[in-house]
């Protein structure tokens, strides 16, 4: 068995990818990849499913299109036309990530197999790991950036049916008839919205009595309401079994003994961290309890000299989240593990935004939150109580508004309609610049008529001291 000796490994091509810019020509780097380069955002997560909400946006607009006296309709779907307009795009951009860091990057050595931690090695005092090729790699620095992957309940795993999640939905050959999605969250909606705008009739499951529980019980409520509208919406159902049609499809049973049959069963119940699957334990790493690798706000794990980021051990499994850590942790290598002046994350307000229809955006504390230490003014407004609003015949998107009634600073916002992922942004800059209710609302132009007068009028209609 061959051993190299390096000055850095990297697990992980998503946003570990990132680490090795110009400061690091001279430092000789591993990178351990054992699926597709560039990570999960790149290839199965955030940009190829926003290119396929984007074509279904397109579908919704057009079969909604006779309220502004626009006669139009969707003729066909050419699903193959769509998948190749997505991965025709994608697929070079990977295969490009791995060629460059393979061909062009001297210091740098793409193990494509699976990597575990097999201890520390006595005569050098660096970490030792090993693939399931059987290279072994002693690296004097490690940062694990392993991502997550899609989470898949023990009764549909063990009962042998054929079932997809994000990592190959999206790749179908056809676009199916009827297609039953397991799970209630952000992939389970977002997915939702786009095979049924494409003309599949879904039918989403969930355990409990509201899809997206997770996020402000108001907001999800009302999506809960809308989305029952467009698809058929299972609630407090308990999977009990999954059987093999002989067609090909997938009959999933629920405990009350009823049951949903379909062509197609997209299980998008969550995603689980990748630390368990690399030998942390030879390192005296103990994972915590939801599997995540503990780090400090330096990301930095117990064992020195090792470092993690991303899905792998942050709370907030979302991009924008690991690339921010990402950065840090690419500035904290080049200063050394004790050194004084160390970058921190920065995690105090951190928004996200589901793709789903109607598009949620949120940032900060919801009302149940803010409530446990803090004396509370909640807006809601409704997006048809302005005038792009009104241009849009929105009779179901609102903006709510958590802020401390006392300081007048926001603790929070929840966008449910068209654009919320951009009609946040003024609230995220406004938290984490401190600016108050006031300032924001009177401080600054808004321009008319535009969506984000929705924000301003939530924000003047806060009842403050």
């Amino acid at each position: 068995m061959s051993i190299q000796h390096f000055d850095l490994a990297i697990i992980g091509s998503g946003s570990g990818n990132s680490i090795p810019d110009e400061r690091y020509d001279a430092t000789s780097i591993a990178m351990f990849e054992e699926s597709i380069y560039g990570g999960t955002c790149l290839n199965v997560g955030c940009i190829p499913t926003k290119m396929f909400v984007y074509a279904a946006d397109v579908a919704d607009a057009a079969r909604s299109s006779e309220r502004f006296g626009v006669h139009a309709s969707v003729d066909s779907v050419d699903w193959p036309a769509i998948v190749e307009r997505v991965f025709g795009r994608i697929d070079p951009i990977s295969a490009g990530g791995r060629e460059y860091r393979t061909d062009r990057c001297d210091n740098i050595t793409v193990y494509s197999s699976h990597v575990r931690f097999d201890g520390v090695d006595d005569a050098s005092g660096y970490y030792r790991l090993i693939t399931d090729a059987g290279d072994q790699v002693l690296a004097r620095q490690v940062v694990i950036a392993a991502g997550s992957r899609a989470q898949v309940p023990d009764v549909i795993a063990a009962s042998g049916v054929r079932y997809y999640t994000n990592d190959d939905v999206m790749r179908l050959p056809d676009l199916p008839k009827t297609m039953t999605i397991l799970g209630s969250g952000y992939i389970a909606t977002e997915f939702a919205h786009v095979f049924a705008a494409l003309g599949t009739e879904v039918t989403v499951v969930a355990r409990s009595g509201r899809l997206l529980r997770g996020l402000d019980a108001e907001l999800s409520e009302r999506f809960t309401a809308v989305a029952a509208t467009q698809w058929n919406v299972l609630l407090d159902q308990t999977v009990s079994g999954a059987n093999q049609l002989e067609d090909g499809g997938v009959r999933l049973s629920f405990a009350d003994g009823t049951h949903i049959d379909s062509e197609v069963l997209l299980v998008a119940t969550g995603r689980t961290p990748n630390g368990d699957k690399l030998g942390l334990a030879s390192l005296n790493i103990d994972l915590l309890d939801d599997g995540r690798v503990p780090v400090d706000a330096h990301g930095r794990t117990p064992a020195p000299n090792v470092w993690a980021l991303g899905d792998v051990s942050s709370p907030f499994q979302l991009k924008h989240v690991a690339n921010h850590e990402q950065r840090v942790v690419t500035e904290n290598l080049l200063k050394g593990w004790h050194a004084d002046n160390l970058d921190r994350f920065n995690h105090r307000y951190v928004p996200f935004a589901v793709f789903t229809h109607p598009q949620i955006a949120a940032v900060g504390l919801t009302e149940e939150e803010a409530r446990k230490g803090h004396d509370v003014a909640v807006k809601v407004q409704n997006y048809g109580d302005v005038a792009y609003g009104w241009a849009m015949e929105d009779t179901t998107g609102f903006c709510k508004l958590v802020a401390d009634r006392a300081t007048g600073k926001l603790l929070g916002a929840h966008i449910m309609g068209p654009q919320a992922s951009t009609v946040i942004q003024p609230v995220i800059q406004a938290l984490n610049f401190g600016l108050t209710v006031s300032d924001m609302a009177r401080g600054q132009y808004w321009i008319h008529p535009a969506m984000p007068e929705v924000l301003e009028n939530a924000l003047l209609g806060l009842e403050l001291d």
